[in-house]
């Protein structure tokens, strides 16, 4: 199991730069984007990260939005639901930006991804996504294991 705290992920909006190049348009990853997979790597290191895990996993993300210096107020006025209105990314984009930043790193490719949870948390300080990965085995039917057909 990997547990890691990274960075807010950047918004998948500016993640891609387009550009033309005589006739044909190119999509590629922004600076930006490349500096975020960069940091990603690095912290993945620090965390004890050497090498990706190789097929199948689950991850978990919790994704926090910088808490604003007015939350209490908001809290007064609107109550449990006061985050409600604070800016966050949406999810799936969060989580495109971020499984990208960990492939080749700490999983082995996003098509390995079978199971991906993902909740976006109340502000408790700095914006960070905290993220579990674990390693998922393949089920073999009993029936398999004797070389019985199901």
């Amino acid at each position: 199991m990997i547990r890691l705290t990274l960075p807010y992920p950047i918004s998948a909006n500016r993640y891609w730069r387009s550009f033309t190049a005589g006739k044909r348009a190119i999509v590629t990853i922004s600076r930006e984007a490349e500096e975020y997979k960069n940091r990603v790597n690095l912290l993945c290191w620090q965390a004890g990260v050497r090498e990706p895990i190789t097929g199948r996993v689950a991850i978990t993300v919790r994704l926090f939005p910088h808490r604003p210096l007015d939350w209490q107020k908001r809290q007064r006025q609107l109550g449990a639901a006061w985050d409600d209105g604070v800016q966050c990314l949406d999810l799936d984009n969060a989580n495109k930006v971020l499984l990208d930043a960990l492939k080749g790193v700490a999983i082995d490719d996003d098509k390995w991804v079978r199971r991906l949870v993902a909740e976006r948390m109340e502000p408790d300080g700095e914006a960070r996504v905290e993220v579990e990965i674990v390693a998922l085995g393949v089920e073999q039917r009993q029936a398999d294991l004797l070389g019985v057909a199901a």
